[in-house]
């Protein structure tokens, strides 16, 4: 149960979201409003960068999930401070579009992230898949220059600083000084004549050029994975190119769910199977028939789960050893039975617990329940005041163990 919800609503979480949810939506929504790729979007970036921050630490996460973000503000769990998001960025991939900036000491160009969605199946069997990307390559017409040789000059505008500094004068004896992006460079500290601009790249020095790559995913590669092509990135004048960086996004399966090295299926079986033993064939991720059995006599309850050695995930760079298998069986209950099989079903059944009527007992009758629409109830009938956890109470709801 949670006060606000703002935060989880940013990353497009549920409250009840572990961390894996949360590193699996900063990274979708972190690539997809980066300043780089969406320039217009740096407050959404922020917002995603704070939300992220304080969910993922589980400090900030209870005090944030108690009292709001005003109860952070009001200094629990470190203050009301956050860290830069570009620093967040980095810290979650290790560098990417701002380490190349901050890294501009070391003569190296920005990193290029991309991610790339691929298939449980892919990341059981490995796969070898093809990448177009358009990249920054230094134009062979003007070699980096920008254009015709000493054609580039420092800007006057701002002295070759890239920011322009402007005074205003708030009252006598006050002034203000506000810095902005020098209007006459752009920000990039040095200007060429229109007139000798290389005619290719008009002044950028760049140009985009489209390449094709081959990524290879290996066997086991997990969710979030990154793949490296050094000195793929984006190329500039003087610098080393940067680095490619590919980040895996594994899509969901209909059948399978991942949990580490192991996978997870749900199976469901009739009530007769149940209590009489079955055979049951399942399709693997590498298109093999595996066979499970339960002998009869051996009776499988609703919600048992049992395991396969040897035929979950393959580890990575050791695919030979594989993890679990983990089945969850979910018994189909019949509707209904009809009358007449009823005694003879009974005698096959352990016999029922005698009970005690008390002689003034009253009758009453049972009816369907809708847990979601008996909630909905509740809160119209209560107000915005009532809160209630997610499941119904009473209501306990399956969970797939994960060993």
């Amino acid at each position: 149960m949670v006060k606000e919800t703002t935060y989880y609503d940013i990353l497009g979480v549920k409250p009840n979201a572990n961390n894996d949810d949360l590193k699996k939506a900063y990274r979708k929504l972190a690539l997809k409003y980066h300043p780089d790729k969406n320039p217009n979007e740096g407050e959404r970036f922020k917002q995603i960068s704070q939300a992220y921050e304080v969910l993922s630490n589980p400090d900030k996460r209870r005090i944030y999930d108690q009292g709001g973000e005003q109860a952070l503000k009001e200094g629990g769990g470190g203050g009301s401070g956050f860290s830069s998001p570009m620093d967040i960025f980095d810290m979650f991939f290790g560098g990417g579009f701002s380490g190349g900036r901050r890294r501009g000491r070391e003569r190296k160009g920005k990193d290029v992230i991309h991610q790339l969605s691929v298939t449980l199946d892919e990341l059981y069997k490995g796969a070898v898949r093809k990448l177009a990307l358009q990249k920054n390559v230094i134009c062979d017409k003007c070699e980096g220059r920008g254009g015709k040789k000493g054609a580039v000059q420092t800007c006057p505008t701002c002295r070759g600083s890239g920011m322009a500094v402007q005074i205003q004068q708030l009252a006598p004896g006050m002034i203000q000084q506000i810095q902005s992006v020098c209007p006459t460079c752009r920000g990039q500290r040095e200007i060429i004549d229109a007139k000798d601009r290389c005619k290719v790249c008009q002044g950028r020095k760049t140009v985009r050029d489209r390449k094709i790559l081959e990524v290879h995913v290996d066997k086991g590669m997990t969710d979030g994975q990154k793949i490296v092509f050094s000195g793929e990135g984006d190329q500039e004048p003087e610098l080393d190119p940067g680095d490619l960086i590919i980040v895996l996004d594994e899509k969901e399966h209909e059948t399978f769910k991942r949990s580490g090295n192991d996978l997870i299926v749900r199976m469901n079986i009739e009530l007769v199977e149940a209590l009489c033993g079955f055979q049951k064939s399942l399709r693997t991720l590498d298109d093999r028939d595996i066979v499970v059995t339960v002998m009869p006599g051996e009776v499988t309850k609703h919600g048992d789960v049992k395991c396969v050695m040897n035929e979950g995930m393959p580890m990575y760079k050791n695919p030979f050893e594989k993890g679990l298998l983990i089945l969850q069986f979910l018994v189909n209950f019949p509707s209904q039975i009809p009358p007449e099989a009823v005694p003879a079903l009974e005698n096959c059944l352990p016999p029922r617990p005698r009970v005690e009527i008390p002689e003034l007992a009253e009758e009453c009758t049972l009816m369907e329940l809708d847990p979601e629409q008996e909630s909905r109830r509740r809160r119209a009938a209560n107000g915005p005041a009532y809160e209630e956890d997610e499941d119904h109470p009473g209501m306990n709801r399956v969970q797939c163990a994960t060993g």
